[in-house]
């Protein structure tokens, strides 16, 4: 478990990072000179140039384990940081962006493949993937508030100074953190040695586990649902900056985001959802999430603030969900693919978002996109095609 500690620490910080620059990368460019259309490139790009750190890490994990990458990505990225704190032209902070997305690509499949491999069980592995989520939520609850008030106390070139700064130490941390050798030699001792129940009581060995006896082919049209859910959000959060309040005030930004974190806490902290199917979760959240997008774009009575809350409720079923399904149907041989594919459909959910709020945001709601989108991905998942384990496991 003290593995466990410190991948939530290593992205906890990760995360903290990203979210504090979410109500503030919009108005630092603004002041650079940027149109709204060009922000959405700059949000977008940073997720599209993920895609080729995903592929890289993806086949990087399997092979070489995930320490090097965890180790690189963060101090690397603290250091894109430090030059991004000089930026003065909205070009150069594209550039800066596009490089950022690269390098953090590799973060998340090294972390989720090392939480996935040091389980013991499948409930265990459940319950990993939702601590993930709630380091995750913790750091999104507090980091868009945190970097509101830096940018607000010590303005945008320091804020971005000692974010990088952050990140750099955290990166120097891993190294001593993380016992990857000791942890898998542990595991091939035991490997086969032990019989477990599996989330519905089921027998199954540790070998079963590691080894990926519930193996599945997993239809290519199922990573439209993280892909569709990458992207509202990508579209929420590009829109939230841009609004009159938030624009008003940057403070005014930063407890939107909150709202939503603070909605995706609630649902994390609900452990029983652990033990019910994480298909049937990510299914269920993803309508909820787009009933909500479908309520803003027809502008319904309930409040804002209501809204981004059941908005972070939803995502906080949908993403643990989606994770300890992969997870669990998954050969341990093929966790840094597996997890890299995850992370490559949200990297190229989050350009698209952005990218299409910018050119169509004066045309048609933003929000009645982010709803599409996601109606889109359920009704053209294979749900014949999937096998019994992708429902029960």
């Amino acid at each position: 478990m003290r593995t466990a500690i410190w991948l939530y620490l290593f992205m906890f910080v990760a995360f903290f990072d990203l979210h504090a620059q979410y109500p503030i990368l919009s108005p630092f460019a603004l002041s650079l000179g940027a149109a709204p259309s060009f922000i959405g490139l700059i949000m977008g790009v940073y997720s599209l140039t993920h895609l080729p750190g995903n592929l890289i890490a993806g086949y990087g994990v399997d092979k070489y384990g995930s320490k090097i990458f965890i180790v690189c990505s963060l101090i690397v990225a603290g250091i894109i940081l430090l030059f991004q704190s000089n930026v003065k032209d909205p070009w150069h902070l594209l550039y800066i962006r596009s490089i950022s997305g690269f390098v953090l690509a590799f973060l998340s499949p090294a972390c989720l493949s090392l939480l996935a491999r040091i389980a013991r069980d499948r409930i265990q592995q459940s319950k990993l993937m939702a601590g993930n989520g709630l380091v995750h939520t913790l750091a999104s609850v507090v980091s868009p508030a945190a970097g509101a008030v830096l940018v607000a106390k010590i303005g945008f070139t320091t804020a971005f100074s000692v974010l990088g700064w952050i990140l750099i130490i955290t990166g120097f941390l891993a190294i001593f953190g993380v016992k990857e050798k000791q942890l898998l030699a542990h595991q091939g001792k035991q490997k086969g040695s032990t019989a477990i129940l599996d989330a519905h009581g089921h027998h199954v060995s540790t070998e079963d586990l590691h080894e990926g006896s519930n193996d599945v082919n997993i239809p290519w049209l199922f990573f439209l649902i993280p892909m569709a859910l990458s992207c509202s959000q990508g579209i929420l959060f590009f829109e939230l900056p841009l609004m009159k309040s938030a624009r008003d005030s940057i403070l005014t930004s930063g407890v939107f985001f909150t709202l939503v974190s603070l909605g995706a806490l609630l649902s994390i902290s609900f452990w029983f959802l652990n033990k019910i199917s994480p298909f049937l979760r990510t299914i269920v959240g993803s309508i909820g999430l787009a009933a909500v997008f479908f309520g803003l774009a027809i502008q319904w009575p309930i409040p804002l603030a209501v809204s981004l809350f059941l908005i972070g409720m939803a995502k906080g079923v949908i993403y643990p969900a989606l994770a300890a399904l992969l997870a669990s149907i998954t050969n341990s041989a093929r966790y840094g693919r597996v997890f890299s594919l995850l992370s490559i459909s949200y990297s190229v959910g989050a350009f698209i978002g952005p990218m299409m709020a910018g050119q169509l945001r004066d045309h048609i709601s933003s929000y009645f996109i982010a709803f599409f989108i996601l109606m889109l991905a359920l009704s053209l998942l294979p749900l014949r095609t999937f096998k019994s384990p992708l429902i029960t496991s």
